[in-house]
């Protein structure tokens, strides 16, 4: 699991043009589930997040006072992609918990952070909704958090290799638009039918 954290003075979710929750001072909450996570690494972020020693004490020493110890507000929002790995320049998402299994995993982090700490004072995005996340950052201070790496399980590894390679063989399968026109038997008298058409498209590459 990994957290990113960020002391905020102020802080807030939308959805479309909807704004459904905000905060004041206290701390932003960036969180990717893996698929390696359990219950173990939940209690352990759920610990460091709110005990983390982002604030000034009453005497202003920095790095003194948690969010808990202040009583400000936590914001959360689920963010998969922090646990891509990039294939050259492309992310890729195969290490991220699938979303029908880290929805309720998710939930269950929230349930824990609200019991430990304050459940009016724990703010939260929508999960799976495509969000605009306002963070008005204090300082700034940022902070990146990750959970204790779990024993590597390689059945489930060498499942998920498998799955990527079976979506990637799928993909090059399927032929794109131009290849279809290319493998269209074309006439004599058809002008684009030498070597050297205009528009004939010899590859679909990415960026």
């Amino acid at each position: 699991m990994k957290a990113i954290i960020q002391r905020v003075t102020r802080a807030s979710v939308s959805v479309g043009e909807e704004q459904i929750s905000s905060i004041g001072r206290g701390i932003c909450v960036l969180l990717g589930i893996s698929v390696e996570d359990t219950q173990k690494e939940l209690e352990h972020m759920v610990r460091k997040i709110l005990n983390l020693r982002v604030f000034e004490d009453e005497s202003g020493k920095h790095w003194s006072k948690s969010v808990m110890d202040k009583q400000y507000e936590v914001l959360c929002v689920s963010q998969f992609t922090l646990q891509c790995i990039l294939k050259g320049n492309k992310p890729d998402y195969h290490m991220a918990m699938p979303s029908d299994q880290a929805e309720s995993f998710y939930n269950s982090f929230l349930e824990h952070l609200r019991k430990t700490y304050k459940p009016e004072l724990v703010k939260d995005g929508k999960f799976g909704e495509y969000m605009q996340v306002h963070i008005q950052n204090d300082g700034p201070v940022t902070i990146e958090l990750e959970s204790p790496t779990a024993p590597v399980d390689s059945k489930q590894l060498a499942k998920l290799e498998k799955q990527q390679q079976r979506k990637e063989k799928t993909r090059m399968k399927v032929p794109s638009e131009s290849s279809r026109e290319r493998n269209l038997p074309r006439s004599k008298n058809d002008p684009s039918a030498s070597s050297g058409a205009e528009g004939d498209v010899s590859s679909e590459r990415e960026p």
